[in-house]
């Protein structure tokens, strides 16, 4: 009697499971919003939204490339133009240090509101070496801008102590200002916790940390880093997923679906609801994409 009564109850319960849809630890099937890519070229973005298409990409949010592509403002805006339901123009800020980019950006804000601004290149090491002070009067300037005006901006912003003490004064003198820290600032995961804990106007774009480079959140087979899982699961209203493709060879179409396959897997491994803020509620609330 009891082997039938456990037998009953087993199949009773995983037929509630089955009912229920899909479990915890499956890839995640929903929408998806790449709130951080980039264009190489005009014509880049025709094989991007064919993958947008096959994978259930509902947005992709385009930023410029720091200054590096003097055409990113003519290819973004035709490709926004192009695919105007699937894409969204951020506005490219080239020069933080300029005297007159807040003025200029005052007026670009004025004239079209546009959902995000950069992205902003303040401290990279490697392909080219910037490092440039977040609490500098250029840049102090820049982010009252966007404060009162309401668009975030994306920095990329390479983190170290000195880096991460440097932020953590400009996010205090400009509360208004939403700041997306790109690429995680490339961690690790202490350091971002950390400043997460401190400055509520700041969030955080998970973008090409994917397994072609390093850190990534996951090898293309492995499991999540659980530093990071950990760490996301804990604040998931602040974190945002993004490919950042830009190479012109990423956007052939196996690597893209190597690329979309692999972010819907790991998004499985996270729980449910903040699976569903990092694929696209954050970035839909963020950027008022909804």
């Amino acid at each position: 009697m009891r082997v039938r009564t456990s037998r009953f109850i087993g199949s009773l319960v995983l037929g509630v499971l089955l009912a229920a849809g899909p479990a915890w630890g499956a890839d995640y099937g929903g929408p998806l919003i790449d709130a951080h890519s980039h264009v190489p070229n005009a014509t880049a973005i025709d094989a991007y939204v064919a993958a947008m298409k096959r994978h259930n990409v509902v947005k992709v949010v385009l930023l410029g490339v720091g200054g590096l592509q003097k055409d990113d403002t003519a290819w973004m805006t035709a490709a926004s133009k192009k695919y105007p339901d699937r894409v969204i123009a951020g506005l490219p800020l080239p020069d933080p240090t300029s005297e007159s980019a807040a003025s200029q950006l005052a007026v670009q804000l004025d004239r079209g509101r546009p959902r995000v601004i950069g992205e902003v290149h303040l401290r990279q090491v490697g392909r080219r070496t910037i490092d440039r002070d977040p609490t500098g009067a250029a840049f102090g300037k820049i982010l009252d801008v966007a404060g009162t005006f309401g668009v975030p901006i994306v920095i990329h912003y390479e983190l170290t102590d000195a880096a991460e003490t440097a932020l953590d004064r400009a996010l205090a003198a400009h509360r208004k200002t939403t700041v997306v820290l790109a690429h995680a600032g490339e961690g690790p995961p202490g350091r971002v916790d950390r400043l997460l804990m401190r400055n509520a106007n700041l969030f955080v774009d998970l973008s090409g940390m994917h397994f072609q480079r390093t850190p990534a959140l996951a090898s293309e087979t492995g499991p999540f880093d659980p530093g990071w899982k950990a760490l996301i699961e804990k604040m998931p209203d602040r974190f945002l997923i993004g490919v950042d493709i830009w190479a012109a060879r990423l956007f052939e179409p196996a690597m893209l679906d190597r690329l979309f396959r692999w972010t819907r897997r790991i998004l499985g491994e996270l729980q449910p609801d903040a699976a569903e803020r990092v694929a696209h509620r954050n970035a839909a609330k963020l950027y008022r994409l909804e």
